[in-house]
């Protein structure tokens, strides 16, 4: 798995994760519980992981909508 997205905005998570989901690429989030524990403070960033041979795709997916690997 390759890190693709690590920022606090859950917005960025969800607008990305559902980018992702619609081309049938497979997303999992890392550090979501770590986020948590720490309150609203917004201290942990999560990650947005995907399989090695889907990154390129992810990533362009991402980036034709505005989405860098920072949030």
């Amino acid at each position: 798995m390759k890190e693709l997205v690590r920022t606090n905005d859950l917005t960025v998570i969800a607008l990305a994760t559902a980018l992702l989901e619609a081309e049938d690429i497979a997303v999992f989030q890392l550090d979501v519980h770590m986020s948590v524990l720490e309150g609203s403070i917004g201290m942990l960033p999560r990650r947005l992981m995907v399989r090695s041979q889907d990154h390129f795709l992810a990533s362009a997916i991402l980036r034709d909508n505005g989405i860098g690997p920072e949030g």
